[in-house]
């Protein structure tokens, strides 16, 4: 710390010994921190930062899978191939962008998208479960739209299927969110908060218990 003249750090000899230990010791405190001031960030932050994380998270299984040949990379299944296209609708993705994003090559993508009619148990493309009944597809479609979209709600994910022809109501969506089909994945929410709304005075009473630390202890 030679920069600041009234500060000086006696290092331990051989710290660099020490050095990714200590890096480790800096993130949890840095996370003890956010937890700590909970009441006093605001949601966007807490977002801003479970982003991060998630960025980081994927650069590195990004870089492990690059490391990996072409030709010795896993196959996709046949209904993550569909997950990989329904994202890439989702995302407006080309497919020069969907395969750098999922580590195939352009003419992969476009083999799937070419074979996305077929049918029976060897077909390329696949869903969760076989769709034999209409029901069966909507039910897909509106658990895709929420788990892809979460910001959508049910009136939301009503308005867009009535644009592409398809008229359900508020409550016949909500009914097929609650029932999640097998095969499908669970929708993921980034910030969970209980809303309490309350209809008249005196509905609801709240009592807030919160710690605080002091010399004596919490």
């Amino acid at each position: 710390m030679s920069g600041d003249r009234g500060f000086r750090l006696r290092l331990r000899p051989r710290w660099p010994r020490q050095a990714r230990s200590t890096i480790l010791h800096a993130l949890s405190l840095a996370r003890g921190a956010l937890l700590a001031a909970t009441d006093r960030v605001t949601t966007s932050v807490h977002l801003e930062h479970a982003v991060a994380l998630l960025r980081e998270e994927l650069r590195i299984k990004d870089a492990r899978m690059e490391r990996v040949p072409p030709r010795h990379r896993p196959h996709y299944p046949a209904v993550e191939r569909l997950a990989i296209l329904e994202l890439r609708a989702a995302r407006g993705w080309s497919a020069a962008q969907t395969a750098e994003r999922c580590f195939i090559t352009e003419a992969t993508v476009a083999s799937w998208m070419m074979r996305l009619d077929e049918d029976g148990r060897s077909a390329l493309v696949q869903t969760p479960e076989p769709v034999n009944r209409f029901p069966d597809l909507v039910t897909h479609i509106v658990w895709r739209l929420k788990v892809l979209c979460p910001a959508m709600g049910t009136a939301r994910i009503a308005a867009v299927l009535s644009r592409a022809g398809l008229h359900l109501g508020r409550t016949t969506v909500r009914r097929m969110l609650k029932r999640r089909p097998r095969g499908v994945a669970p929708i993921a929410t980034v910030w969970n908060e209980r809303r309490i709304r309350s209809s008249r005075p005196n509905h609801i009473w709240l009592v807030d218990l919160t710690t605080v630390p002091t010399l004596a202890g919490f």
